[in-house]
C-alpha cells in the first residue's frame, strides 16, 4: 500500500519538474482521449504541438502565438503577485471585460477623432477600469473581511452582463444594421492596436506583456515590496512582525492584477478582436490561472507557460478544422493540464512511501 509522507522541506527538484511532468501526463492521457474519439493520437498531438511551429502553414501560425499568448501572460503576471502573497484573485475574467469596455468606450466617445493621444488614453482607461473592478473585492476584504475568491468570481458574471448590455445598448454600432456589437476599432486608425512590425504578430499588447515580465521579475527580486509579497506567502505571521501591512498588500496585489487584466482586455478589443461583442470574452482570465501555476508563479516561467498555452489554442483550432476534433475535446485537453499540474504538485511537499504489511 502507498501512502504520502510530508517532506521536512519542499523539494526544489519537484517544484521545477512538476510542470514538465504535468505536460507529459497531459500529452499521454490526451492521446488516450483522442483515441477514444476515433482519432490517431500521434497525429492529433503532432497537429497541436508541431504543426503551428513547423507545419506547412507555420509561417501564418507563428505570429499568432504572440497574439494569443500576450493577454494570458499579462493577466497571469498580475495574478501571480497576489497568489504568491496568498491573495486569491479569481475574477480576472471580469476585470479583463471591464478593461475592454472602458478602453473601447474611451475611443468610441471621441469617434471619429484622429489624434495621437487617443490610444494612450485608451490604455489608461483600460488599466483604470480593471483596477477599479478589482478594488471591489479588495476593499470588501480589507473593510469587512469578505472572501476575495467568492467576490471576485461573482463579479465575473456581473461583468458579463455589463458586456451584453453595452453590446446591445450604449456601445452598439449605430450603423450596424441592428446587430449587437460596437464599431470595428480596426477601422478606426487612432484606436487600432496595429502590429508594430508587420507580419510578426507583435502589437503593443505583446510588447507590454514582455515589459511586465521584466518589471515583475525586478519587483519580486530587487524591491522591498516584492520581498513583502514573498514573505507574506511563505510566513504570514513573520510578515506582520517584519512590518508588512496586510491591507496595503491586498489592495496592491488585487489592484495590480486588475490593472493588468484590464490592459489585456483593452489591447485585445482594440486589436485582434476589433470590437465589443456579446461573446468578446473567451476565458483568458480563467486560463491565465493555469498559466500562472504552470509557470510556478515566476515571471519567466509564466512567459514560457503563456507561449505553451497559446500553442495549445492554435494547435487545437488546427485539430478541429483538419481532424474534426470537437471543441469540447480540446477544452478537456487544456483542462487536463491544470488537473495534472495540481496532482503532480503534491510531490513537491510529500513523498510516496510503500507501507509494509502489519503482521499479526
Amino acid at each position: 500500500m502507498l501512502r504520502l509522507e510530508k517532506r521536512p522541506q519542499p523539494s526544489q527538484v519537484w517544484a521545477w519538474a512538476t510542470p514538465l511532468a504535468a505536460v507529459l501526463a497531459t500529452i499521454f492521457f490526451g492521446g488516450l482521449l483522442f483515441m477514444a474519439l476515433g482519432k490517431d493520437p500521434v497525429v492529433a498531438i503532432r497537429t497541436i504541438f508541431w504543426d503551428p511551429l513547423f507545419g506547412q502553414h507555420a509561417f501564418f501560425y507563428r505570429p499568432q502565438l504572440l497574439v494569443k499568448a500576450a493577454p494570458l501572460i499579462l493577466i497571469a503576471i498580475g495574478l501571480s503577485l497576489g497568489f504568491r502573497a496568498g491573495i486569491w484573485n479569481i475574477g480576472a475574467e471580469g476585470q479583463y471585460i471591464i478593461g475592454a469596455l472602458c478602453g473601447a468606450g474611451a475611443a468610441l466617445a471621441f469617434y471619429p477623432l484622429e489624434a495621437a493621444w487617443l490610444f494612450p488614453l485608451m490604455i489608461f482607461c483600460g488599466a483604470l477600469g480593471g483596477f477599479l473592478w478589482a478594488m471591489i473585492p479588495a476593499l470588501l476584504k480589507v473593510r469587512f473581511g469578505t472572501n476575495e475568491i467568492l467576490v471576485s468570481l461573482m463579479l465575473v458574471y456581473v461583468a458579463e452582463q455589463l458586456l451584453a448590455s453595452m453590446s446591445l445598448g450604449l456601445l452598439k454600432n449605430p450603423q450596424g444594421f441592428g446587430f449587437p456589437g460596437s464599431r470595428n476599432l480596426q477601422q478606426y486608425e487612432s484606436a487600432y492596436n496595429a502590429e508594430i512590425i508587420a507580419g510578426t504578430g507583435m502589437h503593443w499588447g505583446v510588447a507590454t506583456a514582455f515589459i511586465m515580465v521584466i518589471l515583475a521579475y525586478v519587483l519580486l527580486n530587487r524591491h522591498i515590496l516584492g520581498y513583502h509579497i514573498r514573505l507574506t506567502g511563505a510566513a504570514p505571521r513573520a510578515a506582520r512582525f517584519a512590518g508588512v501591512v496586510p491591507a496595503r498588500l491586498v489592495i496592491f496585489c488585487l489592484g495590480a492584477g486588475g490593472a493588468l487584466a484590464g490592459l489585456a482586455g483593452m489591447f485585445e478589443v482594440s486589436g485582434p478582436a476589433g470590437q465589443v461583442s456579446i461573446d468578446f470574452n473567451v476565458g483568458y482570465g480563467f486560463t491565465a490561472i493555469i498559466v500562472a501555476f504552470l509557470g510556478r508563479l515566476h515571471p519567466v516561467g509564466i512567459l514560457l507557460a503563456g507561449l505553451l498555452m497559446a500553442l495549445t489554442y492554435i494547435g487545437g483550432e488546427i485539430a478541429q478544422s483538419n481532424l474534426g476534433l470537437p471543441a469540447a475535446a480540446i477544452q478537456v485537453f487544456q483542462g487536463m493540464l491544470l488537473f495534472f499540474l495540481l496532482a503532480v504538485d503534491v510531490l513537491t511537499n510529500y513523498r510516496v512511501r510503500l507501507m509494509q504489511g502489519v503482521k499479526t
